[in-house]
């Protein structure tokens, strides 16, 4: 099976930690650089036993990485990138019966993997455990169909889940590969009832073993939920929907006359609003939907009816402008008089969402100019029925606004002035530099530092003000203090140490942040190298962290916006302590200068706006003369 395995110029790349502009160069260059064996002209396979052989005869490649000898295992079983789904799936059926077993060794293959691609699956859960293999195969499964599989982004499946509570009874009925109930999934010793139906029979096994692994008993069916509804009868707690956006054949014509169409039928070029109508059936008394809506869906003219009723019935009780194409639409099943108003929040931050759905759903006064209001149904009932938050929250308030332009103005000054002395100088190099790189996992191994990688998955949201803070992905992206807390008690997570290097994988590249201070914990998403300083600067590490190669070559997973990563991977020239301390120095005053950036372009973008509000509201004075202006 070996030999039957092919790999792309990508893949290439990431064998030998380069970019694919090199592995092009090695085709050009060298006579003796394999062949390809399919594929086409512009996107060519190779054998990986060639490009293994040829890697290592030219020093490219030490040692196959397990992780890789596994994947192209499996796409080497599935022939056509068509049944890589269907090939993950066996391989995380094999992991749950594994585990169900007490993870004995396969003597041989249970169909329908071959015996030598079980075996090679079962090494990877031993070294790596059966999570966290899983999500390895899971995430090269969607990158290799990123044009096929449609995925829920993190940050909207996180805040959706939020808004679901504390439900007990969940269900996705476009529930895909699983993101939105592995979102809602929390402690498994507390279970949730889980139930999911899609019509894409491979990816509803995917769902299902990516839930069973984490410890949950999910409820998993095939199938076209307005055709086929899996669940007849039953009523859930809460309804999370992302349904497909652009399903046009989606039984308009045999489905006119279904009972579920209490709100009218949907048009035909709308079928989002079969979906809206299709979870408020299955939501049981107090239950809860979120739908994943087309902003476009606010406001055409074709669904102004179903709007209408949806309205004047008291089933829509919330929509969430989260962007210029996506809206959240919040539902309930009518019950008792219709509400007189509907919460329009404008707004994509989780906490603001979260904060103001639960204290203000029922409120009919609230109004947070600029954020959110509650809109009397009688206003949006005219001809157009709009439903777009953005036209309903009052304008922002404008007080001092003069005085914050002045103040914003002078720190702008001031940071300005104090990022241009922050740029290193380095002079170049005499001749390129010839030392020998290592990686990371080498030294950890001889005790140079140690790697802590924090739990996949952990209770971030119910601490309260006095349990310990927690630093997440997007706080070390965003290079700011720890937003999260850790429930106490929780003696999952790691302590951070003043000189832990942080981090985190983001859209193909690295983050990474030195810890200046002790007392935060380590959240998900994050790595953390402790460094021997005897042997090692913490600062030329996470230096040499961010190039490139290194990011190519260590990053293995990327869902959504914040991924994960085999930091393991990743390769540090080998240079006396001397020469480190020299370059770390220079990183760290090249991160003071990226943390001035950030804070300049913040205060840019928040003066322009004070300045354009200011002229609009009167509260600014025109310049003096025209050197205000920059003119000489």
């Amino acid at each position: 099976m070996q030999d039957e395995a092919t790999v792309s110029a990508a893949d290439i790349a990431r064998l030998a930690g380069v970019g694919r502009a090199a592995v092009s160069n090695w085709r050009r260059r060298h006579p003796d650089f394999p062949q390809p064996v399919g594929g086409t002209p512009t996107s060519p396979v190779f054998a990986l036993a060639d490009v293994e052989a040829w890697l290592r005869d030219q020093r490219k490649l030490d040692e196959l990485p397990l992780e890789e000898r596994v994947w192209q295992r499996l796409r080497a079983e599935a022939h056509d990138d068509l049944r890589v789904a269907e090939v993950v799936a066996d391989a995380g059926e094999l992991l749950l019966r594994r585990r169900a077993a007490g993870a004995p060794r396969p003597g041989h293959a249970p169909e329908p993997l071959s015996a030598e691609t079980a075996q090679a699956v079962a090494e990877l859960a031993d070294a790596r455990g059966a999570v966290q293999a899983f999500e390895f195969l899971f995430t090269r499964y969607r990158e290799t169909q990123a044009r096929r599989v449609s995925t829920t982004p993190l940050e909207i499946s996180g805040l959706m889940a939020a808004l679901a509570g504390d439900a007990r009874t969940v269900l996705d009925p476009a529930c895909g590969t699983g993101d939105l109930l592995l979102a809602v999934l929390g402690d498994p010793r507390d279970p949730r009832r889980l139930l999911g139906q899609d019509a894409d029979g491979d990816v509803t096994r995917l769902a299902a073993v990516r839930l069973t692994l984490l410890g949950a008993d999910p409820g998993i069916r095939e199938g076209d939920s307005l055709r086929q509804d899996a669940f007849p009868g039953v009523l859930a707690d809460a309804v999370l929907c992302d349904p497909p956006f652009h399903e046009r054949a989606w039984g308009h014509e045999e489905l006119r006359t279904d009972p579920r169409w209490e709100y009218g039928l949907p048009p035909r070029l709308e079928p989002e609003l079969a979906w809206v109508q299709h979870a408020l059936a299955h939501l049981a008394p107090d239950g809860r939907a979120v739908v994943l809506m087309p902003a476009i869906a606010a406001g055409r003219r074709s669904g102004r009816r179903i709007r209408a009723e949806l309205l004047r019935k008291g089933a829509l009780r919330a929509v969430v402008g989260l962007s210029a194409t996506h809206h959240l639409w919040m539902l309930r099943r009518p019950e008792g008089a219709p509400p007189a108003t509907v919460l329009m929040i404008d707004s994509a931050d989780q906490d603001t969402v979260v904060t103001t759905w639960w204290r203000h759903a029922d409120d009919p006064g609230h109004d947070e100019p600029g954020v959110s209001r509650a809109v009397p149904v009688i206003d949006l009932l005219d001809e157009e029925v709009d439903l777009t938050p953005s036209r309903h929250v009052s304008p922002a308030r404008s007080e001092r606004t003069a005085e914050r332009f002045t103040e914003t103005h002078d720190r702008l000054a001031v940071t300005l002035d104090k990022a241009g002395g922050l740029v290193p100088a380095l002079p170049p190099a005499a001749g390129r530099r010839e030392s020998r790189s290592v990686p990371l996992a080498e030294l950890a191994r001889i005790g140079h530092l140690t790697i802590h990688q924090a739990p996949m998955r952990g209770d971030t949201e119910d601490g309260g003000d006095g349990d310990p803070p927690l630093l997440t992905a997007e706080d070390v992206v965003e290079g700011r203090a720890p937003t999260g807390r850790a429930a106490r008690g929780d003696g999952r997570w790691v302590p951070i140490q003043a000189g832990d290097v942080l981090v985190a994988a983001v859209a193909r590249r690295f983050v990474v942040r030195v810890a200046e201070t002790d007392g935060p914990l380590l959240g998900p998403q994050l790595s953390l190298l402790r460094v021997d300083p005897r042997h090692l600067d913490p600062y030329f590490i996470a230096g040499v962290l961010r190039s490139s190669a290194n990011a190519r070559a260590s990053i293995v997973q990327s869902t959504g916006t914040i991924g994960r990563a085999d930091i393991r991977r990743a390769q540090v020239p080998r240079l006396p302590l001397e020469d480190q301390r020299r370059y770390g120095a220079a990183f760290r005053r090249m991160a003071e200068f990226e943390s001035a950036l950030r804070s300049t372009v913040a205060m840019g973008t928040e003066l322009a706006q004070l300045l354009a509000d200011g002229v609009a509201e009167g509260t600014l004075a025109p310049p003096d003369d025209t050197h205000s202006f920059g003119h000489p």
